[in-house]
């Protein structure tokens, strides 16, 4: 019993183990900022290592904990975007107060993740969102002169709070109807009576609410501009990546009988997200705010994939986070460098930016263009699959929209294209020398960007870990 423990619990273990060295690591004598880094970074590569050996999969403490080799993937992917934001950080940590304090948040966050992920009750599954968000608030508010962090913060932890109590309010309900809380249980208990229908509606708005799907998207812009850019592009990846697998998984099984119901949902909501996404994508000049935009308009493709009520459609959406996870680090990590060297965040600013920073230039092109669809980056390939796993359904009334949409994307992700290629600029952005990490970090992102969707290797062993639904 006590080897299953320690075989199961493997990824959790380990990042309590690197929460408790940064605590000791706190409470000994002072280090440098830099040397604080280079341990941590070691600590989640080793854990991003750690994380593809010895798995397995079962069931412990009587169904509130299960894993599988599709959950150790999702955990791995998260783990993996987790390191990679810490080496975008590089340049902005350095010179900050607290970076220990940083770090552990961040990775209270994502033990928090872990735990939602393989959560087999819904008790289970809140108690590791509620600790995936409580920490992520206090991580809004980092830049600790600045008031706009202070307000990012504010409205995350409020948002979080109500989307929190839908979510209870829906979950007492489920209970109060069915006399379970476990996933493996609910199925044969769901019988689409009206009660049970509005508790499902109050747990998708709080699923909703986590992954800025319109209308529950009003926080989601104001928070990642007035969040450090680090803390943003967690919360764009990780956060979202981490309820997004959460919620494939809980409509896939547990609420299977009443996949009609929440089919017409999701329906309108994708179309929905998608629409609001791109047209407020439009008017943004602030960087922040428009990859906020943009990742709206992803979530809606998102949606139309899970739409599919298949195993294609569960894997196209892992598939596609996957790419998420290096399309949207690459672009965040050449705004973090921009931002912690210069102070600029705004769009207009990058006019002229390939006469000084060819590479970067590059760099953040290729992800717009992974971002947008474009062959032959893997988002692309990305968004192929979610909309050929919507089309499944046969609606292709809902595809028609949604490829129209992404014509439309590709106006506001070419406009920065425009900018910094094309757009005369008299004092662009001066030489930005690349540190090591940022640097490794971001080639890290072009090789996921550009051959991902090439190998099909990728896709197949995300599909041969999902069963058949």
């Amino acid at each position: 019993m006590l080897n299953d423990f320690f075989i199961l619990m493997k990824q959790e273990l380990t990042i309590a183990v690197i929460i408790f060295i940064l605590l000791f690591l706190k409470l000994g004598k002072d280090r440098s900022n830099e040397t604080i880094m280079h341990v941590v970074n070691a600590l989640l590569l080793f854990n991003v290592i750690f994380g593809f050996i010895g798995n397995s999969q079962g069931i412990l403490f009587n169904e509130m904990y299960r894993t599988n080799p599709l959950m150790v993937l999702e955990k791995n992917i998260l783990s993996l975007a987790m390191l990679i934001i810490s080496m975008q950080s590089w340049s902005w940590l350095k010179t900050h107060k607290h970076v220990i304090e940083f770090y552990l948040l961040l990775l209270s966050t994502l033990l928090g993740m872990f735990f939602m992920i393989s959560g087999g009750t819904l008790l289970m599954f809140y108690l590791g969102l509620e600790l995936s968000t409580i920490p992520l608030a206090a991580a809004a508010n980092f830049n600790l002169t600045k008031r706009q962090s202070s307000e990012a913060a504010m409205k995350l932890i409020i948002s979080s709070a109500f989307s929190s109590g839908l979510l209870l309010f829906g979950i007492s309900m489920i209970y109060g109807t069915t006399g379970t809380l476990v996933f493996s249980q609910l199925p044969q208990l769901l019988t689409n009576t009206p009660l049970q229908i509005f508790a499902f509606i109050l747990l998708l708005a709080g699923f909703a609410f986590k992954i800025s799907v319109a209308p529950f998207h009003l926080w989601t812009a104001d928070v990642y501009e007035g969040a450090p850019v680090a803390v943003t592009s967690y919360l764009s990846v990780v956060s979202k990546g981490a309820v997004l697998f959460v919620f494939v998984s809980v409509l896939y099984t547990v609420f299977k009988p009443l996949a009609t119901a929440w089919y017409n949902m999701l329906f309108i909501l994708s179309l929905l997200t998608i629409i609001t996404g791109n047209l407020f994508a439009i008017r943004q000049d602030n960087f922040k705010r428009f990859l906020a935009f943009s990742s709206i308009a992803q979530v809606g493709f998102i949606l139309i994939g899970i739409t599919g009520s298949s195993q294609t459609g569960s894997t196209s959406v892992i598939y596609f986070v996957l790419i998420y996870v290096f399309s949207n680090l690459a672009a965040f990590g050449v705004v973090s460098l921009v931002s912690a060297l210069t102070g600029k965040e705004k769009i207009s600013d990058y006019k002229s930016f390939y006469k000084t920073n060819p590479v970067l230039s590059w760099i953040l092109t290729i992800a717009l263009f992974s971002l947008a669809g474009v062959p032959p980056t893997a988002g692309f390939f990305g968004k192929f699959f979610l909309l050929l796993a919507g089309a499944s359904k046969g609606n292709y009334l809902l595809i028609t929209i949604a490829s129209l949409n992404m014509i439309i994307s590709f106006y506001y992700y070419l406009r920065i294209v425009k900018a910094i290629f094309m757009d005369p600029n008299e004092q662009p952005i001066a030489k930005i020398t690349i540190p090591v990490f940022p640097r490794i970090a971001l080639y890290a992102c072009v090789i996921g960007v550009l051959f991902i969707g090439l190998f099909s290797y990728v896709y197949e062993y995300i599909h041969s870990l999902n069963s058949p639904f």
